[in-house]
């Protein structure tokens, strides 16, 4: 059996476990994001035949012509939502686009009036009339198990249980369909998605069609993260790090390329960034700024740090 690259963990015990089996995921997931940065996750909720029939959606989208495509590009929505082509983005320390293109499903209101102005709206796709509904139906998924991940992570920052929750209650997170393209000729210093840390609280990521995601790992060595049947991959993003002042630490990853005899093969992947509402204060919890660990960061709101990174990695200008 091959070796796992990141330990597992099963949230069913966290939502339905009696406090014992609470307290040992808890530990288990607190232990997972100190020791490598990402946790596999099963019995997460997420309904099987959902990600498949959006996996099958947005592999029939990006067949679409270019041309096609395009349409759906929104001019001045810094790809938050719709459609981004290929080499728009590129990682905050790199100048060389990644070598995929992407759709963005973004929050859809249900009950909060002034972020219904707030948030743009998703971007229907005529050729493809289900595209937006099961992406949307996926969101709401994934929306619902991460918000159980976060009850784990408040619990190990010994901070009320409930506290994410009406922060992230309609908030500003994002679900994203990736297509990396066949390779067709020698990559000019790029690779599918070159080293970088996510924005956001945390990310879940269903397993991709194909490898490629690989960790960095503390002793500064890359291993392949190749997630099970129905496991989903989740790591803490850059929001939460700056929180806890950097107890829980943004783990930096990468998609690299195939190699030469797998170039023809395009890869799909399904991540969702878990965001607040932009005007979460995530100014450093007080219980993490101590003598050993001071302050590393100057006060900010999500929504001021979203805009500062999407600038970062070439999204908005």
């Amino acid at each position: 059996m091959r070796e796992r690259a990141i330990p597992l963990v099963d949230l069913h015990t966290f939502i339905h476990g009696h406090s014992r089996e609470r307290q040992a995921f808890v530990d288990a997931l607190g232990d997972a994001f100190h020791t490598a940065g990402f946790v596999g996750v099963v019995r997460h909720g997420i309904p099987e035949d959902l990600v498949q029939r959006f996996y099958d959606e947005s592999r029939a989208f990006f067949a679409l012509p270019e041309e096609v495509k395009r349409q759906y590009e929104i001019p001045g929505m810094a790809g938050q939502r719709g459609y981004t082509r290929f080499g728009q983005e590129h990682a905050k320390q790199s100048k060389v686009a990644d070598l995929k293109e992407f759709f963005q499903i973004g929050q859809t209101v249900t009950d909060h009036t002034a972020l219904k102005d707030f948030y743009p709206s998703n971007v229907e796709v005529a050729e493809r009339p289900q595209f937006l509904a099961t992406g949307v139906a996926l969101f709401r998924a994934f929306e619902e198990a991460g918000s159980h991940l976060l009850r784990a992570i408040a619990l190990h920052l010994d901070l009320d249980e409930d506290y994410f929750d009406a922060h992230i209650h309609q908030g500003n997170s994002i679900l994203r369909a990736i297509h990396y393209p066949p390779i067709t000729r020698e990559p000019e210093n790029a690779i599918r998605a070159e080293q970088h840390e996510d924005i956001n609280l945390i990310t879940l990521l269903v397993g991709a069609s194909a490898g490629g995601l690989q960790l960095l790992t503390k002793k500064g060595g890359w291993r392949d993260i190749i997630p099970e049947e129905n496991e989903i991959v989740v790591n803490v993003g850059d929001m939460l790090q700056r929180l806890t002042n950097d107890y829980l630490k943004s783990t930096t990853h990468r998609v690299v390329n195939p190699p030469r005899e797998e170039w023809h093969l395009p890869r799909l992947s399904i991540p969702f960034f878990l965001h607040p509402r932009s005007e979460m204060d995530l100014t450093c919890l007080p219980a993490c700024v101590t003598e050993e660990n001071p302050l590393h960061y100057p006060p900010i709101t999500a929504g001021e740090y979203l805009d500062e990174r999407l600038r970062e990695i070439g999204l908005k200008k």
